[in-house]
């Protein structure tokens, strides 16, 4: 050690490894400087170019995509308003329905009723037809027997027609009489 610390009091330079030499400072000036220049020159500004060209293709791929989620916006609103409007449709149709089965029902009813009085009136007058029927009936019958029963009791033959019938309708109109008394 004692020899270092003299070498260097005396003056003496020592080549040390890892500093480099004047010259190749230079040199290596030299060509850092030109790399730079090219690279600015030639390289950055086709460098500059491919990454304008991305950008430009990113932002039209964003614009596309925008362009296509407001189409997909429109539509789906479009999609959302033919749905309500179906399903008003829909709900418009299920009432007109529901309001025309009321009125069939209504008009069945009512037609029914119809038919019900009809069928009672036809009834009624085709009892009273035969009721009247029935008295026509019972009144001859009832004129023969009787007439029969008076001439077994008189004796003589009342084989007279007008005669015969007013005797029976005086019979007939004093027996309705009494009965209507009685009830």
């Amino acid at each position: 050690m004692s020899a270092l610390i003299v070498a260097a009091e005396e003056g003496e330079a020592t080549f040390n490894p890892i500093l480099p030499t004047n010259y190749d400072l230079l040199w290596s000036f030299v060509i850092f400087v030109t790399i730079v220049v090219v690279f600015q020159r030639m390289l950055l500004p086709r460098l500059q170019k491919v990454l304008d060209e991305r950008a430009e293709l990113i932002q039209g791929g964003i614009s596309k995509a925008e362009q296509a989620q407001a189409e997909a916006a429109a539509a789906l609103e479009e999609y959302t308003a033919q749905l309500r409007e179906a399903r008003t449709e829909a709900a418009k149709i299920r009432e007109d329905a529901r309001n025309e089965a009321a009125q069939i029902v209504a008009d069945g009813r009512e037609k029914a009723v119809l038919d019900a009085q009809r069928v009672s009136e036809t009834s009624s007058k085709q009892i009273d037809a035969e009721r009247q029927q029935a008295v026509v009936s019972l009144r001859a019958e009832i004129g023969s027997l009787a007439t029969e029963l008076a001439s077994r009791i008189v004796g003589e033959s009342l084989a007279d027609d007008a005669r015969q019938q007013r005797l029976i309708d005086g019979f007939l109109d004093e027996l309705e009489s009494s009965v209507k008394e009685k009830s």
